[in-house]
Parts: C-alpha cells; sequence; structure tokens
C-alpha cells in the first residue's frame, strides 16, 4: 500500500475515527484504525470496539491499493504533530513508514485478518439538520445518568412519529424532553430507539456541523442498530436494549404556581451562591412577590443570599435544589427568561423557556428537576 495525502484532511480523519477507540480494549486489534487505500482515490478509515463503529472517507493520491492496520491513538497524535506538508505513507513488510517533509516514523502493523467486519450501515431513515440535531442532544444530554449500573438511564430514547421526534433521557432526579422535526423517508415512518448519551452527544458534536445529518435505523431481525451519516462519515452504534420507564406521565398536566426569571442573571446568582454550598447540600429558592431570594449555607458554615426580581403567580413557595441540577437545566434553555412551574414544594418543578417577561412558554424543551427536602 502507498498513498500521499494532505496532513490537515489525514490529521482531521484519523482523529475523528480514532475519537471512540477503547482505552482498555477488550482484543488488542480494537485498538486499530483500518486504512483501506483504493486505486480510485479513495482512503477509507475505520474503527469498531464491537458497539459503535466510525468510517470516515477522504481522497488521496493512491498509488497501491491495500489494507493495513495501525494503532489509531499513536497514528491520530503523529499526523497532528506533522509539519504541515503532504504525507506520503507505505506499507513495508510488517510495517508502515510515515514520511512528511523530514520528519519520519516508523509504525508496527496489527493483523489485519483478526480485525472484525464493521456493521452495515442501515437504510437511511430521514434527515435532520445538523445544528437542530446538536442542540437538541446537548439540551437532553444533560439529564442522561452517568452511572453504567443502570445502562437503561446512560441512554437517551428517541420516541419518532411521521416527522417528529422526541428525545428524552433521565437519571432519577431530573428529566429532559426536546421535541424537533426531522424529514422521513416515509411520511408514516415510526420507531423507538435507545441511544447511549455517549454516543449521541459525540455524532451530534462531531457531524453537527453539516447541514444535514442522515440518521438510519435497523430494529428488525438481528441486533438493532443506529447510523448516522455526514460528510463522508459513518458511524454506527448499536441500540441500548431494555425497556425504558414511561417518564413521560411524570410531566404534571398544570401547574397552578409559576415564576418568571431572567435566565442569565439567575443563572450568575445560583453560582454565586452556590460557591458556599458544600458537596450534597442545597440551593434555597424563596419566591415572594416581585423576587426570588437565593440563599445557601446555615448555622456556623459560610452562608451566601442574593434577591432577584421575579415575576410570580400564585402563593408564595420556596424549594431547594442540587446547585449543579439547576444550572444544568438553565444552561440548556437557550432562552432570556425561565420559567418555572410548581405543583407543591417537594414535588418536581418543570423548567420552561420564554423569549420574554411576560411571554408564552416554549413547549419544544421541557426540564423537570427534583426538590431537595430541606428543613424548615
Amino acid at each position: 500500500m502507498k498513498f500521499r495525502v494532505d496532513r490537515d484532511v489525514l490529521a482531521e480523519a484519523v482523529t475523528w475515527t480514532a475519537r471512540t477507540l477503547p482505552t482498555r480494549p477488550p482484543a488488542p486489534v480494537l485498538a486499530g484504525v483500518r486504512i483501506e487505500a483504493d486505486l480510485d482515490g479513495t482512503l477509507s478509515l475505520s474503527s469498531f470496539d464491537y458497539e459503535v463503529s466510525a468510517r470516515s472517507e477522504i481522497a488521496a493520491d493512491v498509488s497501491e491499493a491495500g489494507t493495513v492496520l495501525v494503532s489509531g491513538r499513536l497514528l491520530a497524535e503523529i499526523s497532528r504533530a506533522l509539519p504541515a506538508k503532504p504525507v506520503d505513507v507505505v506499507v513495508d513488510g510488517t510495517k508502515v513508514v510515515v514520511t512528511c517533509g523530514a520528519s519520519r516514523f516508523t509504525l508496527l502493523t496489527m493483523p489485519v485478518e483478526d480485525y472484525p467486519a464493521l456493521p452495515a450501515m442501515p437504510d437511511v431513515s430521514g434527515t435532520v439538520g445538523g445544528d437542530e440535531l446538536t442542540n437538541a442532544v446537548a439540551q437532553v444530554s444533560v439529564a442522561a445518568s452517568r452511572d453504567d449500573t443502570l445502562p437503561l438511564l446512560t441512554g437517551v430514547r428517541m420516541e419518532i412519529d411521521g416527522e417528529n421526534i422526541t428525545l428524552l433521557a433521565t437519571d432519577r432526579y431530573r428529566l429532559a424532553l426536546r421535541e424537533l422535526t426531522w424529514n422521513p423517508s416515509s411520511p408514516s415512518f415510526s420507531s423507538v430507539a435507545l441511544v447511549r448519551a455517549r454516543t449521541l452527544t459525540d455524532v451530534a458534536k462531531s457531524l453537527g456541523s453539516s447541514s444535514t445529518v442522515n440518521v438510519a435505523l435497523s430494529t428488525g431481525a438481528g441486533v438493532d442498530l443506529i447510523g448516522f451519516e455526514a460528510g463522508g462519515r459513518h458511524t454506527t452504534s448499536q441500540l441500548v436494549d431494555g425497556d425504558y420507564p414511561p417518564v413521560r406521565r411524570l410531566f404534571p398536566d398544570e401547574t397552578p404556581i409559576h415564576a418568571v426569571v431572567p435566565t442569565g442573571a439567575l443563572i450568575d446568582a445560583a453560582k454565586r451562591v452556590a460557591l458556599v454550598a458544600e458537596r450534597n447540600t442545597p440551593i434555597r429558592l424563596t419566591f415572594s412577590d416581585g423576587q426570588v431570594v437565593l440563599d445557601a449555607g446555615q448555622g456556623d458554615d459560610a452562608q451566601a443570599s442574593e434577591a432577584l426580581e421575579a415575576v410570580l403567580v400564585g402563593e408564595e413557595i420556596s424549594v431547594a435544589f442540587n446547585p449543579q441540577f439547576l444550572l444544568d437545566g438553565l444552561g440548556a434553555l437557550g432562552t432570556d427568561f425561565v420559567r418555572m412551574g410548581f405543583t407543591h414544594p417537594n414535588k418536581p418543578v418543570e423548567f420552561t423557556g420564554q423569549g420574554s417577561l411576560d411571554g408564552e412558554a416554549t413547549s419544544s424543551y421541557r426540564y423537570l428537576l427534583v426538590p431537595i427536602r430541606f428543613a424548615g
């Protein structure tokens, strides 16, 4: 195998393909990136860990076709460090020689015949805007669990019904829901998929710069897969198996009490007050006519308090939240004002966005946060 390729093109492709490589691969070959050079000028790079696969195709000047498997992370580090000149790659027996300007590296190859076949990309089910996908996934994934002992809750549930997609995630303490539209391959397309939040976040960040992203779902016989493709880059992932809890019903039908606060001001105040909130201690929010008072700390500990203007509809109410969970939800809203809907001081609080102080709440994104009980 022998080819020449632009340094920046190679570095970007290798880095993207190697990004999902496991730190402790179940088999040594799974630490590798498979490189296949075709005489038609196509260079394909792929990685696979039995759950997530990635494949990137770039143009190269190929003089000898072939396939080779090398350490993905090492090749990524080398390609990023090379000078800004064309890169020549040649296979010499059991070694790969990478030359760029005055730089020369020799890498050992891995047995390519031991490398597993990548899963086939399912048929495209529809397309979604890259920016829309990126924003929606970022808003929902904040609520997904990081606890791998509860694999179901580390996923984001995708509910697809025609042109509508609903994303849901929960870690039992908060719940996020985002609705968006896409262009399905069939107007009657309907499916449900549970995708690992880490994978979905990575895909949204790495492919979201494209104007459109192809989404492919395979939920028939065999292994259930989801695939994403944009700009010559393909990613597939096995879906999480299991029955997701019926979390939609947790959202209240109505909230007799609600408050509206400027989002940015509330975020800044919460960050300041949280400085004295020790680990696992909450921030308290006390709503009264025309204001909300944030405070943290008590007794002989450090204390902080800050008052903000707020509009309150209904009776006065006090709630307490995990500071980080509160900030996660506020940061995900992306609106100038936040509307907080209450049913009871100890019941989950619904966060939605508003464009103005007296405007209507937007319904495409909803964040439900369980308050922390506090004395007094």
